[in-house]
């Protein structure tokens, strides 16, 4: 079996993911108006002012998961609130990509190809930000703050414990182009090179001058769950498919075989890195 999901800027997914706001803020207003508080005196509890909690009462802006702990605490809410706090992290992600956020905040393994920015799971906030920016049709404000913060937010496996096995191979092209700038630059290649050192990850740079390569059809992900299952995430030009079916994921994983093999062993590619930064 095999599922798809088609990112077109509306459609049912853009409409669950909204309507999924309007309920939690309907729910926040009810918990808010039974524990007799009113908008301010949430916001000064919780840290935000009333026309933030206005915002996210009326589904206009998506609370992040410490304002839905805090809330649910200080209204007495008893776990109704923070009940949809998965679903409303959800929504904060393009239609096409939710599904697959949900599979990667619970893998054991991670393995990521990327060929054209450097992997979100790696992004700094300066270097999200730009990608964001400058992407077209343009985003307004608020979309491009709300991706940030989503993707900042998927950072949070790095610190689940156990943490899971994660790799990348990221072509030689990706960090040497400097989107946002080489300042913006500079501090995602640092970031990488801090990722790089954790145990449990593993990063390597794919050589331009390589003559063979088995990743030209795009970037893609290979997910391992719990339970054992492998998927393959591919995403290209606004579409994406997650890939459950057996002889899919092969054909995925001996692609990601073969580019590893011929990528940079992790301490070269971290040495490369360092020599990048050492030329600016």
């Amino acid at each position: 079996m095999e599922q798809q999901r088609v990112e077109d800027g509306g459609g049912a997914d853009a409409e669950a993911g909204a309507g999924i706001l309007v309920l939690f803020g309907r729910q926040l207003k009810l918990c808010r108006e039974r524990a007799g508080m009113d908008r301010a005196e949430l916001g000064a509890r919780t840290g935000y002012s009333a026309s933030t909690i206005a915002s996210f009462e009326q589904g206009r802006r998506i609370p992040p998961p410490r304002f839905i702990d805090q809330a649910d605490e200080v209204t007495g809410a008893g776990g109704v609130l923070t009940a949809g706090k998965e679903e409303v992290a959800r929504s904060q992600y393009p239609a096409f990509f939710r599904d697959a956020a949900r599979l990667e905040a619970h893998a054991v393994e991670l393995h990521v190809y990327a060929n054209q920015a450097v992997p979100g799971l790696l992004q700094t906030e300066h270097y999200a930000r730009a990608v964001f920016t400058m992407r077209r049709p343009l985003l307004d404000a608020e979309t491009v703050e709300q991706r940030v913060a989503a993707r900042l937010a998927r950072q949070e496996i790095f610190s689940r414990t156990p943490m899971p096995t994660i790799s990348f191979v990221i072509e030689e092209s990706v960090v040497r182009r400097p989107l946002g700038g080489w300042g913006v630059m500079r501090g995602q290649l640092e970031q990488i090179l801090l990722h790089g050192q954790r145990r449990s990850v593993e990063i390597q740079v794919m050589p331009t001058e390589c003559a063979d390569h088995a990743g030209l059809a795009g970037p893609f992900t290979l997910i391992e769950t719990h339970e054992g299952r492998r998927i393959a995430y591919v995403e290209a030009h606004q579409h994406s498919r997650l890939y459950t079916e057996r002889k899919s994921v092969r054909q995925h994983e001996e692609q990601y075989g073969i580019l590893r093999a011929g990528a940079l062993t992790p301490r070269d590619s971290l040495a490369f890195i360092e020599k990048l930064l050492g030329e600016r």
